[in-house]
């Protein structure tokens, strides 16, 4: 499990095929490659990833053919920034929201604002699948490139968040363009709560809180 907040970041370096996948090379900082031993989960914007190898400057990870098609991992540029979590440990204090480290689906960036000073702070929108729709509701969380965020109101297809500029300015969301993909993975809550609701047949209610919440 994961929380969300980023509070490493990385740089990749190289992204090789392989039988089955991929193998990706991650340069990171030292305090970052301590927790990256062989065998821990380290989240990559979100996907939770297996260190298969680590050196004095990056660790490395293969992916699947399912992991390449459902995220974002397969077509980034080399040199890309990377927001990088470890794995929690029992005791480590749960300062954002429970995250799996499981992307739901692929959005994209819509509209950021136009901030002053070179920061953009404010309403930013992403585009959602309709299929997380029934996931996402204001004030529940979704992990956004491994982000954890605080949905301000949304849509079948699409839902904004307020950022700060401290979020902005300490991960490659600075460089986020409209059009640019993200992973996305909804609140556990939630999506447990749409699974039930759909096993019941409440196609009413599912419908209701897909538009908007409980209180819509």
């Amino acid at each position: 499990m994961f929380t969300g907040l980023i509070r490493h970041l990385g740089t990749l370096e190289s992204r090789s095929s392989r039988p089955g996948g991929a193998r990706l090379r991650i340069a990171a900082s030292a305090d970052l490659l301590t927790r990256a031993e062989l065998g821990a989960s380290i989240a990559v914007n979100g996907a939770c990833l297996t260190s298969v190898a680590v050196d004095g400057r990056a660790w490395e990870a293969e992916l699947s053919e399912e992991t390449l098609a459902k995220t974002t991992l397969g077509r980034l540029a080399l040199g890309s920034t990377l927001h990088l979590e470890p794995a929690l440990r029992v005791g480590d204090p749960l300062d954002g929201h429970l995250v799996s480290g499981h992307i739901d689906g692929l959005g994209q960036l819509v509209t950021r604002p136009q901030g002053k000073g070179g920061v953009d702070e404010g309403l930013w929108r992403f585009s959602i699948p309709t299929s997380l729709a029934p996931m996402t509701a204001p004030k529940g969380s979704v992990a956004v490139d491994g982000i954890s965020l605080t949905v301000v109101d949304c849509g079948t297809d699409w839902f904004t968040v307020a950022l700060i500029p401290e979020t902005v300015k300490n991960t490659a969301l600075n460089g986020m363009r409209p059009g640019d993909p993200v992973n996305l993975e909804a609140d556990p809550i939630g999506r447990f709560v749409a699974r039930a609701l759909a096993l019941r047949g409440s196609d009413e209610k599912l419908a209701k809180f897909a538009q908007g919440g409980w209180g819509a």
